[in-house]
């Protein structure tokens, strides 16, 4: 048995099989959400390249798999990333059980995170930027409603999916040039040029990043959530596969500068936009932005790679809340603009006061999960660049405003009834559970982001 069997094909084949179960979808939910977590424990258990024992069953997993030709590698040490990895999957996919994602949200979800857990793992790494192609392909019915034109979101995110694809095969067809010659200036920096346009197409980096806002405000929030979670991390865990694998890259001028401008420029960005938002769907996906950039300027900043691991969880955490508050106020206003959602504390307590909370943590508010990160990151960057620390702070500023401006609208108002919970028993468990989750994690950070931060000794030349 190989390791690529295990965390790409068992998923695929899992998430096929769960189509026939499409008449059940909670059904369908609550078995992905095993499947997903069954693997993030073995990925946490079993180490690649030993004699695993189960009972009276033993077997030697192995690292790699051949298919028809192509090699797909999945070493001991990546084993921390694939639990988290599938940790992830299984939070959201939890979620999909109490909300209108759709039948397929279950199984096509886990027919993702097996695509692009194989465009992590496939050499050569030109079939990586067809996976990811295929990837954000299966991502296009788990976007869309049923019934319902394709948003012009949806259009663009797979325009601009698409659109990165042949920078990357680019870059593979003169990476050979560049290794048999590392001393010729000019085609290292053709090669460079092509990947980070390749990167700024699939990260969605400014000014790539208008589908951000419209998918979070056509197409069903928590799947989208999905997209904005699952999306950057694998991209760009695939991006710090480049810099581990080629020296000239990771040692190129510029490199890390260049990271840490659009990762500023991103957040800056974001915050202002959020800033003066009047739609909370269109906010969620500023505080998106915003989020994409501070993993940007955590990868650019010197010692910053541990942090970026560790944001993982409250980015999560805070999305997972976030959308799923956005679905409940959808049941109970007319649409998500200010002006419809005016009063509804009284009405819908627990949703939105998850929502401000899963707001406020991704602004870097104390004492919620977003905070000890941003708070690392800023002790860093002012040791490094005190005007990337002005200006990250000045877009954390910005997503504060637009989280103060959506609780003064959900308080707002001549809505002065008495006080009802109007959300639904299960949907309201899971929206505590993650709005106490935040909390938790940004009060006891070390016991919970300590273990994400030590991920980073995967990638041996990175690695503070």
């Amino acid at each position: 048995m190989s390791a690529p069997l295990v965390w790409i094909v068992a998923p695929g084949v899992a998430g096929v099989l769960l189509f026939f179960l499409r008449r059940w979808p909670r059904l369908a939910a609550s078995a992905a959400m095993a499947v997903a977590g069954v693997l993030a424990l073995a990925a946490w258990k079993l180490s690649v390249g030993e004699i695993v024992s189960l009972g009276l069953w033993s077997f030697r997993l192995q690292e790699t798999l051949f298919v028809l030709g192509r090699q797909f590698t999945l070493g001991d040490a990546i084993r921390p990333i694939l639990t988290v990895i599938y940790l992830m999957v299984a939070f959201w996919l939890g979620g999909t059980i109490s909300t209108r994602a759709g039948w397929a949200a279950a199984p096509l979800g886990l027919c993702v995170v097996a695509l692009m857990t194989a465009a992590l793992a496939v050499e050569p790494f030109l079939y990586a930027a067809l996976l990811l192609e295929m990837a954000a392909l299966v991502c296009i019915p788990l976007l869309a409603s049923p019934g319902k034109p394709v948003g012009r979101g949806i259009l663009r995110f797979i325009t601009f999916q698409t659109l990165g694809m042949p920078f990357l095969l680019f870059t593979g067809w003169l990476l050979a040039g560049v290794e048999a010659d590392p001393g010729n200036q000019a085609l290292v920096l053709r090669v460079s040029i092509l990947l980070g346009l390749g990167f700024s197409f699939l990260l969605a980096v400014f000014p790539f990043h208008t589908w951000v806002p419209m998918l979070a405000e056509q197409s069903n929030a928590y799947a989208a959530s999905f997209v904005f979670l699952l999306v950057p991390v694998m991209v760009t865990l695939f991006g710090l596969g480049f810099l581990e694998r080629y020296a000239w890259l990771r040692n190129a001028a510029g490199v890390y500068t260049t990271l840490r401008l659009a990762g500023v420029l991103m957040l800056a960005a974001g915050g202002l936009m959020a800033a003066f938002q009047r739609h909370l769907g269109r906010m969620m996906g500023y505080g998106v932005i915003g989020e994409t950039g501070f993993a940007l300027l955590a990868l650019g900043t010197e010692g910053g790679l541990p942090i970026y691991f560790a944001s993982l969880l409250p980015r999560a955490l805070a999305l997972g809340v976030w959308s799923l508050a956005l679905l409940a106020i959808q049941d109970h206003a007319p649409d998500l603009t200010f002006h419809s959602v005016k009063g509804l504390a009284r009405r819908m307590p627990i949703a939105t006061a998850c929502l401000v909370l899963a707001h406020l943590s991704l602004a870097g508010f104390p004492l919620l999960g977003g905070f000890p990160v941003r708070l690392w990151l800023w002790e860093f960057l002012a040791g490094q660049s005190q005007s990337a620390a002005i200006w990250s702070l000045m877009g954390s500023a910005g997503l504060l405003v637009g989280g103060l401006r959506t609780l003064a609208a959900f308080v707002s108002g001549s809505d002065e009834g008495q006080l009802q919970v109007s959300e639904g028993r299960f949907h309201a468990l899971l929206l505590l559970i993650g709005g106490l989750a935040l909390i938790v994690v940004g009060v006891f950070p070390n016991t919970f982001l300590a273990v994400l931060a030590q991920i980073p000794q995967v990638f041996t030349h990175l690695a503070p």
